[in-house]
């Protein structure tokens, strides 16, 4: 039996790293509409053939703080959404 091999590849701003034929652990958060997807604490780059492993700390760093800014947008929008949804509070001194 054989092991993984491991490659290194140039990816735009960062390293990665390619792992076959074993795969990333099936528990996933995609990135937006991004081929990028964070499993299990680490980003992979995710094609059609495969995954490859985002290894390099500047490029993962900035996925988590793209993640984190999804996020708060997305619970800003969700809270907009509930006060929407939620009757108008009754304003003091008026009477409906």
């Amino acid at each position: 039996m054989s092991t993984p091999t491991l490659k290194m590849l140039s990816l735009g701003a960062g390293l990665v790293s390619s792992r076959t034929p074993s795969s990333p652990p099936a528990r996933s958060e995609r990135l937006a509409r991004s081929p990028v997807v964070r499993r299990g604490g680490q980003w992979w780059l995710v094609t059609g053939s495969g995954s490859i492993l985002a290894t390099d700390p500047t490029f993962t760093g900035e996925l988590d703080r793209f993640a984190a800014a999804m996020a708060a947008a997305d619970q800003a929008i969700a809270d907009l959404r509930s006060q929407q949804d939620d009757p108008p509070a009754p304003r003091p001194g008026r009477q409906g």
